[in-house]
């Protein structure tokens, strides 16, 4: 159990969670807008199959990550197993190893669209951690890793792979296309706040962020508005062009999730790094109930 509790940390539960909601949601919107709903079992198989490799991809690059940032993470996430020394150097790169390998090979053998979307991902996810190239020292060209991956290449990727195993073709519809405009903007938001927790140990490795550069309170203000820009495109989207979904509900639930950001934003004191963290967390859920509430607009 103390393996598994450590596993689980370096998983990094909460991109675990918004990985395995964006294939759910994915599938879901796939299921909806372009299956009329219908269910097979061979679609079980289909969404398992793509969940498991998502899931491979994703330990692959947060462990990566961690493997490169050890000395970094003793300052800024102790908690971390390699950090606090519950999981060796060599089992980091054992774990790496097996879910990258698990995650390229079975993809590969499961569609072009999938493998795509896993590969582009591990590619990128490693040139973000691993010198010379380590594009995390760079702060816009490690947010361009992130929202190209989070937001572009796992949705248009996910739901052509099923779209061909639907439809025997690919498309993309222009609910999809809305999410992954709002998916994108979203993880800027989130691609640029991460490291406001993290100052302390960036600074003293002279790894070089938005929040470095530009300040605390500069960041946070430029992460709510971006999130306030996601959702009141979203509004607009269902008021002007959206009409394979609920409306009303569509509309609805983003403006009492844009009033909840603003009222949490507000009790935020940018001098407590447990506050701080304990934002950045509410942005991960915010993220995450996105890749809820669309689907079950689209069924509804």
């Amino acid at each position: 159990m103390t393996w598994v509790s450590s596993f689980w940390k370096f998983s990094r539960p909460h991109t675990i969670i918004g990985t395995s909601l964006s294939v759910w949601a994915l599938y879901l919107i796939s299921l909806a807008t372009i299956n009329n709903g219908s269910f097979s079992e061979g679609d079980l198989i289909t969404i398992a199959i793509a969940w498991l490799v998502c899931l491979c991809g994703n330990v692959y690059i947060v462990g990566l990550n961690q493997l490169t940032d050890v000395e970094i993470d003793r300052i800024n996430k102790p908690e971390l197993p390699l950090a606090s020394g519950a999981f060796s150097l060599a089992q980091g790169r054992w774990i790496i190893g097996i879910t990258g390998f698990v995650a390229i090979a079975v993809a590969a053998l499961s569609g072009r669209w999938l493998f795509a979307t896993v590969a582009l991902s591990l590619l990128l996810g490693t040139v973000y951690s691993l010198p010379p190239l380590r594009l995390k020292q760079f702060p816009l060209l490690a947010a361009f890793c992130i929202l190209t991956v989070r937001g572009i290449v796992v949705n248009l990727g996910l739901f052509l792979h099923f779209s061909q195993k639907f439809l025997g073709q690919e498309i993309i519809t222009a609910n999809v296309w809305t999410l992954t405009l709002f998916i994108l903007l979203f993880t800027i938001a989130i691609a640029i706040f991460k490291d406001v927790p993290d100052l302390e140990g960036d600074k003293k490795y002279n790894i070089s962020t938005f929040t470095l550069i530009l300040g605390k309170s500069t960041v946070f203000n430029i992460s709510r508005s971006v999130i306030t820009l996601c959702y009141l495109g979203m509004i607009a989207a269902g008021i002007l062009w959206l009409n394979r979904l609920n409306a009303g509900f569509f509309i609805g639930y983003h403006l009492v999730l844009l009033v909840l950001l603003w009222w949490r934003s507000w009790s935020v004191d940018l001098e407590q790094k447990s506050a701080i963290a304990s934002f950045y967390q509410f942005i991960w859920k915010l993220f995450f109930l996105e890749y809820l509430l669309f689907p079950l607009a689209c069924f509804l």
